[in-house]
């Protein structure tokens, strides 16, 4: 991965793009890309790189040029296939100089336009500068892996893999909050694409190619996902989950795992949670490493969250060479200011704050490049939210039964005070609602409704602001032509994919963790070709009753510890507001809330955040704070860290950067005005 930054006159009345704000913007991505930097500018266009070397180490410097110097790109991201893409470039007459898989996509765009990206595996954030045609083109991958945010302003078009690098390179861009991404992030726990919580960024869609050219701007999606209908699954759930599904699910995964670990030039290792996703890619990617496989895990002081017994149990199964960080509650809180400064977004839960502290520990360690089990669940159905949906719809059919409401109880295990211990809170919490079992977003209703009782904390401005739309209605007036015809459970999974992966798992989780220190991920459940086959299998592969990642299961069956394939699904989980609630919380936590600078950000009400902190001190010691009060405390102070830093401070920036790649065309009469 590397960080990509760049500014475009959209208009022949927009001045060139400057080199000083170039530089910043490629200062500001400095931690995405610690090995080289470069600048491309001519009189329309800017583009800068801040890379990080993974594939042609010695050769794969950017901006780079097709042979011809007519087209110029800067890339984020790896492109898996990008050897056979070679070779039927080769094929059609197109010669190389480098063996890297940024000059592939340039010569591939080359060769078949906007299609080429049709043809790409991988994950990717990228632009293209074509001279030829004053044409810009912006493309991200499929699952929205890499990011990538755009902001027109003035006549110029900036864009970055940050929203960081777009304020840095011009202080009269807008820092302010947009009400409709903020309201979306305490709904569904993040904005959703193209919305962002800052006013005039944008981000581009997952799966979507865009091209400015000639005063025209063209959106389109290259990709969309797809999933058996309800005539399909009824046609062929007579299969099952036979040995041939199993084996065209094994050998997609493995053919993915392979990829991900042979087409680097530096070494790959491996996130290991102990749950069976992180297990079975651990497992496969130690065929494929040609040497010992160093594996790394987070282990927690509290006994709740921790996983380490089935963490080493994996890595002695392996024979990995593992490594363990401790993380505490004190950890957490000491890092999570520089936590915000990455996800550049609200977050509701601490969970990124670990994986930001396992990042660092995988850097110090020489390690470049992990994989991970990201997209599992998405995928193949592992969450409770699509076990709830099957549960409530089954209860639908007869509302007033009791022992289908029961089998509520067999939802959280893993939480030691779940609300479906208490069965009357339980029955009333998923019981609303319940008659319309046909309703898109049925399944998600009651956490989107749980989520939303935060916004009780806004300001009385947030809450005129935000009272002009609702999220959940935008969000489902834009659901694919198809999704009717699809099963529940797919509907299920297409909103879950659409609310939470790319903003929340990939980006806040991911993608920014990682990149904090220069570590990329790569995710093999999100192979191109095995999210093509989980979404064409049938319901039960996936949720066989209730049991999640059937297929899964199966085929681990030959490759993972017992103990792990068949115990009790338990998500990864940290400590929430308890990190912020006790005496010992840093002076950070005290400024971030105090009552000034809530009423100076105006997000949220000061009497209201008094009461909600209040009550956290007062249960710090017993640790029983409600779902309402962990999400509640840890959303305020990540919105208020995030208007300290993005809003009210200024940008930051590294300055003296030296440059591999220096291109710098002076104006050249005659271009053509779009």
């Amino acid at each position: 991965m590397c960080g990509i930054a760049g500014i475009v006159a959209l208009s022949a009345n927009a001045p060139s793009p400057s080199r000083k704000a170039l530089l910043r913007m490629v200062g500001a991505l400095a931690h995405r890309g610690p090995d080289e930097r470069g600048l491309y500018r001519d009189q329309r266009a800017g583009l800068a790189h801040a890379r990080l070397s993974i594939i042609d180490v010695e050769g794969g410097q950017q901006p780079l040029s097709d042979a011809g110097g007519t087209s110029w790109i800067v890339f984020n991201g790896e492109i898996f296939n990008y050897i056979e893409l070679r070779e039927q470039l080769i094929s059609l007459g197109h010669r190389f100089r480098s063996r890297s898989d940024t000059e592939v996509v340039i010569q591939a765009y080359r060769a078949w336009g906007e299609a080429a990206f049709e043809r790409m595996n991988g994950q990717w954030a990228l632009a293209i500068w074509d001279t030829s045609a004053n044409r810009l083109v912006l493309s991200r991958d499929r699952t929205g892996i890499c990011p990538l945010y755009i902001c027109d302003h003035q006549g110029q078009l900036y864009f970055a893999s940050e929203i960081k690098a777009i304020f840095a390179a011009n202080l009269a861009i807008s820092r302010a909050f947009n009400p409709a991404g903020i309201d979306q992030t305490f709904t569904f726990w993040s904005s959703v694409p193209p919305q962002t919580v800052f006013h005039g960024i944008t981000e581009l869609e997952p799966g979507h190619v865009r091209s400015y050219g000639r005063g025209a701007i063209r959106d389109r999606a290259f990709w969309t996902p797809c999933y058996a209908t309800r005539f399909e699954e009824h046609r062929i759930v007579s299969a099952g989950c036979n040995d041939v599904v199993i084996d065209a699910v094994r050998t997609a995964l493995e053919r993915a795992t392979a990829l991900r670990m042979v087409r680097s030039d530096v070494p790959v290792g491996s996130y290991l949670s102990g749950g069976l996703d992180s297990s079975l890619i651990a497992t496969m990617g130690s065929r494929f490493a040609g040497r010992r496989l160093q594996t790394f895990s987070v282990r927690f002081t509290d006994a709740e969250y921790d996983e380490t017994s089935y963490q080493r149990l994996m890595a002695r199964t392996i024979a990995s060479e593992h490594h363990e960080l401790l993380v505490s509650r004190q950890d957490i809180a000491k890092a999570f200011p520089k936590v915000i400064y990455h996800t550049e977004r609200p977050i509701l839960r601490t969970a990124p704050a670990p994986l930001y502290l396992l990042s660092n520990f995988v850097r110090e360690r020489g390690i470049k490049v992990v994989l991970t089990g990201e997209g599992a669940d998405e995928m193949f159905a592992g969450y409770d939210v699509f076990r709830e949906g099957k549960i409530r719809r089954f209860w639908s059919r007869q509302p007033a039964s009791t022992r289908r409401a029961a089998l509520l109880s067999r939802l959280y295990p893993y939480i030691s005070r779940s609300p479906v211990h208490m069965q009357a809170i339980a029955i009333k919490f998923f019981g609303h609602g319940i008659s319309v079992p046909d309703m898109p977003g049925f399944a998600h209703s009651p956490r989107w409704r749980s989520t939303s009782a935060i916004k009780r904390l806004f300001s009385d401005d947030m809450r005129a602001a935000t009272s002009r739309s609702d999220p959940v209605t935008e969000l489902l007036d834009r659901l694919p032509s198809d999704f009717s015809r699809w099963t529940p459970l797919a509907q299920d999974q297409y909103l879950e994919t659409k609310t939470l992966l790319s903003g929340y798992l990939l980006s806040s989780q991911g993608d920014r963790m990682l990149m904090a220190h220069s570590v990329e991920g790569r995710f093999p459940f999100l192979d191109d070709d095995v999210v093509q086959l989980a979404n064409s299998l049938p319901d039960a592969c996936k949720l066989r009753i209730l049991d999640e990642k059937h297929v899964l299961k199966r085929l681990a069956q030959s490759q993972v510890p017992p103990e792990i394939v068949t115990r009790k699904k338990q998500p990864y989980r940290t400590p929430n507001a308890l990190c912020f609630a006790d005496k010992n919380a840093p002076s950070y936590v005290d400024e971030a809330l105090s009552g000034m600078s809530i009423r100076t950000a105006n997000i949220f009400d000061p009497l209201a955040v008094e009461r909600l902190r209040a009550k956290c001190q007062a249960h710090a010691h017993a640790g029983d704070l409600s779902n309402f009060d962990n999400m509640a405390l840890v959303g305020v102070l990540s919105t208020q860290l995030l208007f300290q830093q993005f809003v009210a401070g200024e940008p930051r920036t590294q300055h003296d950067l030296e440059l591999t790649v220096d291109v710098d065309h002076q104006a050249v009469p005659g271009v053509e005005a779009w």
